[in-house]
């Protein structure tokens, strides 16, 4: 099957195509199911048979179909590797259910498709001293287990990977009155990038580590800590892009974050104080490729009801000063 004819089968996923699916990975489904909030990827949540499927299963599960052309199968196996060492290490994570297969990936419509066990969960609205510092110790033991080796399959956070790439696609999507002072800060973030990260210290990261992704939940042998979910974006890079976005934007607030999850990692884990200095351009570096990843979405028929600001001109007048304010500090 060719790519634009992959791109339809996922763009015209119906539940009888998702539920044969599951049927033929060898899950019997009652026809109940979920769509789950996704942009990049299709997620389902599945309704199971009671009395014809894995009782740990609790009657349902998590089916993922990937996005056609965004990963590999090698590619998608690290990512399904590194959750299964995660777990093996007694480290929360939600690693994929073999397949009848035998294994955790099948392919159906021509889409790869994967199966995780339900997990219930949820965020507090405001976490204390004590959960930010669990949560740094449960990123380190994670961190730990990512620098045991690099994913051979998967890309490293690096500019000339996700910067210049995604710079160059945003000359005809940025609004054209703001487009040389959008050019000259990020060019000067990118090139500061260039200079202070360090390959030689990358690791297995999350990659997209936000609070969104984290929940709080009941495990029988590991009550009430930070599950870690969704390692979609998963790469190898510097320890401190698993930092930023848990913080609280410039607050004051963020400041005591930083200081709770930092005292927790450093329990179980040494802390370079030079990735501090890494974490604001590497935000910088990621509303570039965020505002990229849209504008190669764009065909999706999705995405324009999405970001439908995505082409006015106060939204990059909005992006251009944010990245103004970092490339100007630094």
């Amino acid at each position: 099957m060719n790519h634009s004819n992959k791109k339809k089968q996922f763009y015209d996923l119906t539940p009888d195509k998702v539920l044969h699916g599951v049927d033929q990975a060898g899950f019997l489904t009652t026809g109940e199911y979920f769509q789950l909030n996704s942009y990049e990827n299709r997620v389902f949540d599945i309704h199971l048979e009671p009395d014809d499927n894995p009782k740990e299963l609790r009657n349902r599960l998590i089916t993922k179909f990937y996005r056609p052309e965004r990963w590999s199968l090698d590619a998608i196996m690290d990512e399904h590797n590194f959750l299964n060492e995660l777990r093996q290490e007694g480290i929360p994570a939600v690693a994929p259910i073999k397949q009848k297969n035998g294994k955790t990936v099948s392919s159906s419509e021509g889409i790869f498709m994967a199966l995780f066990p339900k997990i219930w969960g949820r965020l507090p609205q405001e976490l204390n001293q004590e959960q930010f510092k669990k949560i740094g110790r449960t990123l380190a033991r994670i961190h730990n287990i990512g620098e045991q080796k690099i994913a051979e399959n998967r890309p490293s956070l690096t500019v000339r990977e996700y910067g210049w790439p995604a710079l160059d696609i945003l000359h005809d999507r940025v609004a054209v009155e703001v487009w040389n002072r959008y050019e000259d800060a990020a060019v000067a973030i990118l090139e500061h990038l260039e200079e202070v990260l360090d390959e030689s210290q990358y690791l297995r990261i999350h990659g997209d580590c936000h609070k969104g992704n984290l929940l709080l939940t009941d495990f029988k042998d590991l009550p009430q800590d930070f599950l870690f979910v969704d390692f979609d974006d998963f790469c190898n890079g510097p320890p401190a892009q698993d930092f930023w976005m848990l913080f609280s934007g410039d607050s004051e607030e963020s400041r005591f974050e930083q200081e709770w999850i930092l005292s927790g990692y450093e329990e179980l884990r040494s802390f370079d104080d030079r990735q501090l200095d890494l974490m604001l351009p590497l935000r910088g570096l990621r509303i570039i490729h965020y505002a990229a990843w849209i504008a190669r979405r764009w065909d999706d028929p999705s995405f324009p009801n999405l970001f439908p600001q995505f082409q006015d001109y106060s939204y990059w007048a909005q992006e251009t000063e944010s990245l103004e304010k970092i490339a100007w500090s630094l």
